[in-house]
Order: structure tokens, then sequence, then C-alpha cells
């Protein structure tokens, strides 16, 4: 029955470029020399901020990946279905190149050029993400391993997408995975139980039967996979196809799918294998620093798809209360609701200047400088940006109200995402020990970053004395390295977040500083730095120019 009209309601944020409507995103692009690849990342961003991509998200995500051990005649075939709507997606993404521009198109800023495609495709559907991520870190850790190189980074440097359940052989290009966790180790691959033993000759590039497990293995339909393993020597890592050589199945088997919190179009599983065909990769006993270069590519992604949550969910809220109206005014003109989107605002943009900061130095890691800074840097801004997801999307999440909360909205699907960020490729305590760690090793890392983050100095009283204190913690700090103290090494880990902390504090201030509007700069430092409100958001000082910093965010163009 008809009772009442509808009205006060916004309508789906859709039919807008995701590129030309952010601001911040195109300037980056420039600034990083990869202003070459503007015209594909309008086009990628038209299709990003469509009606159509946004329905393949939705049905992506409803339709969830599903687990066929055997065929109808009891062969076992392990072969993971899914939707339609993700092939798609993984169609378009890789139509772009967002699994290989930079190794496939290696020109300046291609790094910065692929990070913006990921952004604008996390913001739109982050299951089809991760094959796409592994795919792309993959390629550093095969090079380690010339002729296994040469076969395969031909087919990763294929566009085309081909979904088939064949030999690489037969195929147009190719997915790649990757294994590293099992049930009793965790982040700790040292207590990994999964061996490898050599067919024939070992050493590196050859061929090695793979006996163990891994718990969490996502995309498992992947064609080849990176996995460590242990031999005589120590742990090493592994090229696993999932055919043979001869076209035959390799002894991969899937246990079973995840069934996780988030990223429900993409399959997470448990993969066994049982006297697997494996290439070793790099040194024998050397596994962890030859996989560690996937590594460090993927946790670049980490922060580009926690950077991308906190966009999208800003322009989410944004748009919410833009269309609906509450005590006699729209939610956007009010003081209280103003003041908690520009916070929201000024946190997303923080976030996609640091990630485009890091990405600009894989660009230039020939460079001594650029390579010390990344080393740092990417832990540095995974810990913190993957950290400040949740909170900035459940914040984004409450502008809507009970609306926010309801599955056929946009919100739940991101909130559900946010915290995954922060387990993939290292939970936030194992990132700063890695930090710690890169000090330990490489103290000139750390006087890189500080020499980076003080381009900034002169520029504003508050983050100058800021810098000035960071600066001083850092040298104690590295006064102690040194010590094998137990009190000293306990003491200097049980601190190791409020380090990182005030580190990426400290360098996304200062970018902004260099880079973006006084307004935007301003009122991150008195948040962030002085007055420390920005623990909760909406909390920024009244001198803040809250108007003219959610101006700059929401301004969708068609």
């Amino acid at each position: 029955m008809e009772t009442h009209a509808v009205f006060n309601q916004a309508l789906p944020l859709v039919g807008y470029n995701m590129f030309e409507s952010d601001a911040v995103l195109s300037e980056l692009i420039g600034r990083h020399g990869a202003s070459w690849f503007k015209q594909k990342l309008s086009e990628f961003g038209q299709f990003t901020g469509s009606a159509r991509a946004n329905e393949l998200a939705i049905q992506a995500n409803l339709n969830e990946p599903r687990l066929h051990t055997h065929d109808r005649f009891g062969q076992r075939i392990d072969e993971v279905e899914f939707h339609p709507a993700y092939h798609e997606l993984m169609r378009v993404s890789m139509q772009f190149g967002m699994h290989n521009l930079p190794w496939s198109n290696p020109q300046s800023g291609a790094h910065v050029a692929r990070a913006a495609l990921m952004y604008m495709s996390f913001q739109n559907e982050a299951g089809h993400c991760c094959p796409i991520s592994m795919t792309y870190s993959v390629v550093p850790s095969l090079r380690r391993q010339p002729e296994l190189a040469a076969r395969w980074e031909p087919l990763i440097n294929s566009n085309a997408y081909d979904s088939s359940f064949a030999p690489a052989a037969f195929k147009n290009s190719i997915t790649v995975g990757m294994g590293m966790t099992e049930k009793q180790g965790g982040s700790d691959v040292r207590a990994n139980t999964t061996r490898a033993e050599a067919i024939g000759a070992p050493g590196p590039g050859k061929e090695y039967k793979i006996i163990g497990h891994k718990w969490f293995c996502s995309a498992p339909m992947s064609d080849a996979f990176l996995v460590l393993a242990k031999t005589a020597v120590g742990i090493s890592c592994f090229l696993v196809p999932r055919w043979k050589p001869d076209g035959s199945k390799n002894a991969l088997f899937i246990q079973r799918l995840k069934d996780k919190l988030g990223n429900r179009s993409n399959a997470s599983s448990e993969l066994e294998f049982v006297d697997a065909l494996g290439w070793l990769v790099g040194e024998e006993g050397r596994g962890v620093p030859t996989i560690i270069e996937m590594v460090s590519h993927t946790r670049l992604d980490c922060m580009i798809g926690a950077a991308a949550l906190m966009r999208q969910a800003s322009l989410q809220a944004m748009h919410h209360c833009n269309s609906r109206a509450a005590f006699g005014k729209r939610l956007i003109e009010q003081p209280l609701m103003l003041n908690v989107l520009a916070d929201l605002a000024l946190e997303s943009e923080a976030a996609i200047r640091m990630t485009m900061r890091v990405a600009a130095a894989y660009d230039r890691s020939n460079d001594p400088k650029e390579a010390q800074f990344k080393r740092i840097g990417s832990a540095i801004a995974k810990y913190w940006i993957c950290k400040r997801a949740p909170m900035q999307v459940a914040e984004a999440l409450e502008c809507f109200g009970g609306n926010g909360y309801v599955e056929e909205g946009p919100m739940p699907r991101l909130f559900r995402e946010s915290p995954l960020l922060g387990i993939w490729e290292g939970s936030g305590n194992v990132i700063c020990l890695d930090v710690l760690r890169a000090i330990s090793k490489e103290p000139e890392a750390l006087d890189t970053f500080i020499e980076e983050v003080e381009r900034a100095n002169g520029h504003n009283k508050a983050l100058d004395r800021y810098i000035k204190s960071v600066k001083s913690q850092v040298s104690s700090l590295k006064k102690s390295a040194t010590s094998n103290k137990t009190a000293v090494v306990a003491a200097r880990e049980q601190s190791a977040r409020v380090l990182a902390e005030r580190l990426a504090i400290a360098l996304q201030a200062s970018l902004l500083v260099l880079e973006a509007p006084d307004f935007v700069a301003n009122a991150f430092i008195a948040s962030r730095i002085l007055h420390r409100g920005g623990l909760v958001f909406g909390t920024l000082p009244k001198n803040s120019d809250v108007k003219s910093i959610v101006a700059r965010s929401y301004n969708l163009v068609g």
C-alpha cells in the first residue's frame, strides 16, 4: 500500500569519473612524473565510478567463490568457480595494466601511475585486487632466477585476461599467487614445516618436490605460486605451477575456502602440497630475502588499498550528507557534521599523499637515497595508513545513521574490507618490529627518512618543533640500537608503535605543508600534532577552514 512519498534520501553515488573528481590524485600524478598516463587514468576512472562497475562489485560480493574439489566422475580437480562479475572486473583491471604496468612499460612514474589504477579499483571492489596485486608483486622476486623470469614474465606482461583452467603454455596471460603462512607459525615463518626435496641436482632454478601445507593462500586459481619451504640448507623460495610442463595437474590440493569477514569476492584457501613440482628461486636457504621482494610490493598495495577505502568512505559520507536534510538544513551544512566530514577528508588526503610518495620511491629506487627511503618509508606508511583506515571508515559509516548499517548500501562492504589491510603482509606489530630491524641494520635509511621530513622545516613552527622532537627520539633510539641488554631491547620493542606513529605523522604533515593548500596543512597540524584531537574524528579546531576542506574533496565530475 502507498502511504507516503520517498524523499530526503540520497541516490547511489554512481555516474562520476573517479579520477577527474579527485583533485589530489590528479595533482599527485603530475607531481610524481606520471602525467603521460593521465588519459588512461581518466578512462579507468570513468569505469570505476560508473553504475556498471558498482553493480559488478555488488554481484561479485553477493555471489561468492565456490570450491569444486572433484568433477562429476570423481576426478580431483580443485577448481574454484567465480561469478561472471568477478571475471569482468579482472578483465578490465588487466586491460589497463594494473597487474604489470611498471614491468611492461618501465618508464618514469610507472609505479605511481599503476598505484592510481589500484587506488580507484580498490574503491570500487577490493577482492579482485588481491590476485592483481600478487601478480604485479611477484616479478622482482622472479627476476632473482632469470631463466624462470624469461619463461613466466611474458605471460604476466600480457594485458589479456585468461581465466581458463589450463596449463600456462596454452594461455594468453597468467596470474601468480603466494603461500607463506602455516597453521603453527603465522608470521613466524621459521616455524614452517613445509619441506622441499631436490628431484635431481639441487640448486637455483632446479626442480624440487614440495610437501606441506599453507594455512592462507589467497587467489588459489592462480597459475603459479611463490611459496616458502625448508630444505636441508634452510627456508627457501620456490615457484610452484598449477600444471606441470607435461600438461598434467600439479599436486596442489585445495582443502577448503576461508569464510572471511570481508573480501568476499576473493577466494582464500587452505592449500596442500603432496610432492608438488616446484623450481628453486634464488639461493637455497635464502627464501625469506627472495620472497620479501614480493612482500615489499604487496605492502605498497596494502597502503594503496587502505587509502582507497578512506577516500571512498569520505566521498560516500559527503554524498549522503549533501543530499539529506535534518533540523532545517542539509547535513553537510550542519557545523558539527561539517567538522566530521572535513576531518575525514584530511585523513584521506594525508594517506594518499604519503602512499604516492612511497610509490614514487619505488620508481626511483635506483637512487640509493630513494631505495633507503622506500625500505623504511613503506613499513611506516603501511603500518599507519592501515591502522587509521578502520577508524576512518567507521566514522564515515556513522554519518549515514542507520542507513549506513544496512547491507544494501556501500558502507558495510567498505567497513568489512578496512581491517584486512592491517593484517595482510604483516600485522601492526610485525611491521613496527620491521621498522626497528631496519633502523638496526640500516641506520642510514632512518637518516634518509628524517631528511625527507626535514624538507618542510621553516614552513610551520609547530611542525618544526615536532620534527625536532621526533629527531631527538630517533637519536636516542639509534644509540640504544646496538645494545643487546634484555631490558633495553624490551623497552625499544614496547615503544615501537609510538615511534612508527610519530614518524608517519611527521611525514604526512611535511608532505601537506609542502604540497597542499595552507588551510589543509594547518588543520592537519593543529589536530594531529598540537591538539591530538585527531584520535577522534570531528574535533578540528574552530579556526579550521572546514568548508574549503570539504569542497576540495567533494567535487564530482561526470
